[in-house]
């Protein structure tokens, strides 16, 4: 039996003319774009061409030999294969062989793979790219000057400038979460003519849009960050931002955290849970250490906490903090 290195190093190299490209790690949002990208580009150059996209956590080869091959509508497909990491051993290695096959063929099939990066899948990573596979690494954004050159490119891609403190104002608000700063950059480029955008339209939109920091304050408190989450609380009610818009924030952040618990034990479909899979996808990841009742402890306060905010109702600001506290803690009593 001949070992994984022997198989390797048997395989060819990759090629120029590569009908196999592996979106590899990096920022989820920058990675699951340059999928986007690809498949567009693939869509330029065969404008006839279907596109099938699979899961490789429950696809199997059979599924991929069916994709990747002629149908009676098409001569070919552009085949988007996502997360790869949880791909079988089977699926990976039918996809090498095809990659080995495929290279150079002016009829085969574009496949696109993304995988998030890591450790997991990384056998069948190599053995694919081994197989004459091109690789694309996608940057991680997670130091702050790689998020304000990312912000700062946003606004070059629409030929418009922004002031450095305006981009470090946005990278402060919205830094953990890159869609919502690119769909951000995009809408100030949008409602504003202003070239380039200073600080003083940044803090407009920002303090217009209370999600916007109620997201940020949310972001904080699921991360475990609970005094940042506090002070940036505190701060966002001192530009006049009402105590209620941010209970919506945050109820909306734990409604899309248990959507995903419930997605992920089974109880409800992907497609049942009626959320971006970008959105779910992020708040899958924030789900580590969560419980049921946790969650439900959490919402049953911020509903407290909602009862507050109303007339005569109580301190509202108090109620926010409590709730701040108790999702810091993912639903923990103390």
């Amino acid at each position: 039996m001949s070992s994984d290195a022997e198989r390797l190093n048997s395989m060819p190299k990759p090629s120029a003319k590569a009908m196999v490209s592996i979106v590899y790690g990096g920022d989820s949002y920058l990675n699951d774009q340059r999928v986007r990208d690809l498949t567009h580009q693939a869509l330029n150059a065969y404008p006839d061409a279907d596109v099938v996209e699979l899961d490789a956590t429950d696809a199997d080869r059979y599924a991929f030999d069916e994709a990747v091959s002629p149908s009676l509508l098409a001569d070919r497909a552009i085949v988007v294969v996502r997360n790869l990491q949880n791909a079988d051993e089977k699926l990976g290695d039918v996809i090498a062989a095809y990659c080995g096959q495929s290279n150079n063929d002016a009829n085969a099939s574009p496949v696109i793979c993304q995988h998030e990066g890591g450790t997991k899948g990384k056998r069948i990573h190599d053995l694919i790219i081994k197989a004459g596979a091109r690789e694309e690494k996608v940057p991680d954004l997670k130091k702050a000057d790689a998020k304000i050159n990312f912000v700062m490119q946003q606004f070059e891609r629409r030929h418009r400038r922004v002031d450095p403190m305006a981009a470090q104002q946005l990278v402060a608000v919205l830094g953990e979460r890159t869609g919502e700063l690119a769909a951000m950059c995009g809408q100030l480029c949008f409602d504003f003519d202003d070239d380039p955008i200073g600080i003083e339209r940044v803090n407009q939109y920002l303090t217009a849009d209370p999600q916007v920091s109620g997201f940020a304050v949310a972001d904080r408190a699921l991360e475990g960050r609970t005094a940042d989450a506090i002070v940036a609380m505190r701060s966002t009610i001192e530009q006049g931002t009402e105590p209620i818009a941010l209970i919506g924030a945050l109820a909306m952040k734990l409604r899309t955290l248990a959507k995903a618990s419930a997605v992920k034990s089974g109880v409800i479909s992907q497609a049942e849970a009626t959320t971006n899979p970008y959105v779910l996808k992020i708040a899958m990841r924030q789900l580590s250490g969560w419980t049921s009742a946790g969650l439900g402890r959490c919402i049953q306060t911020l509903a407290w906490a909602d009862e507050q905010s109303k007339p005569n109702g109580g301190d509202p600001v108090y109620a926010l903090e409590r709730a701040i506290i108790l999702i810091g803690s993912k639903g923990r009593e103390h």
